[in-house]
């Protein structure tokens, strides 16, 4: 059984993110970059599988700019076995990902895709559904549980009510909530082990995919700071501002 897992590089979680001065977008240069949070949740899924002994081959697989490379060497010094990058320098949105993914699917015929339930830059929670759909695969999203059992992969999500169990027949495509796992960090071996470990590159003319963007950003503006708070006398008064005032009633 082989897994590819989609990861993401992206402004690092403990970075303060700044909007441009012209407001085009959100300030990349010199700022931290790192995997996607709930990437590295489906990293280290994969990895469990693989020595579980259900996985025999783990693929890494990085959309974007050169600097995609180093997000896919943490996977492979994580344990990944190897990487694919499709190189780009335009912005990607997700169905244009998905596209691109499901056209690498039909390259190197995974029995599984293992996503992070979204990315921590543009919050879209879209790429792996739009997936499965391309594919016409059964798909298990937010996951805090994966079991396989007779060939088929039993997914436990996370849903508004609790938690539901789902049944999925192989190949699937799988996305990545938070209390899936708790990833490993790289050692120092296998840190250097990965900078041996393949990395193929290819373009998006390669894979004969449209990616250009179906929607234009105009404007980009940090939230207003919040205002203080103050005191009512009685009910009439709250009543009074939300509604003049506040405007929400």
């Amino acid at each position: 059984m082989k897994v590819l897992v989609a990861v993401k590089r992206v402004v690092d979680y403990n970075v303060k993110v700044r909007v441009k001065a012209d407001q085009t977008g959100v300030e990349t240069a010199n700022v931290k970059m790192s995997m996607n949070p709930f990437d590295e949740i489906a990293v280290e899924e994969a990895l469990r599988m693989q020595e579980a002994g259900t996985v025999s081959e783990t693929v890494a697989v990085s959309m974007g700019v050169q600097q995609c490379q180093e997000t896919i060497r943490t996977a492979l010094a994580m344990g990944m076995d190897r990487g694919i990058h499709v190189l780009t320098d335009q912005e990607l949105q997700p169905l244009a990902v998905a596209k691109l993914l499901a056209a690498l699917v039909e390259r190197e015929k995974p029995d599984m895709v293992i996503l992070g339930k979204q990315a921590i830059d543009d919050d879209s929670n879209q790429t792996g559904q739009m997936l499965a759909g391309l594919l016409g695969w059964s798909q298990g999203t937010f996951a805090s549980e994966i079991k396989f059992a007779d060939g088929k992969a039993d997914v436990t999500r996370e849903v508004d009510g609790g938690l539901e169990t789902i049944s999925l027949t192989l190949p699937s495509v799988v996305t990545t909530d938070l209390r899936l796992n708790e990833p490993r960090y790289a050692s120092l071996p296998n840190i250097m082990k990965a900078k041996k470990k393949p990395i193929d590159q290819v373009s998006v003319e390669d894979l004969g995919v449209d990616a250009s963007p179906r929607l234009v950003t105009l404007k980009v503006e940090e939230p207003p700071a919040r205002r203080g708070g103050g005191k009512v006398a009685d009910v009439a008064e709250l009543v009074d501002k939300l509604k003049n005032e506040a405007g929400v009633i």
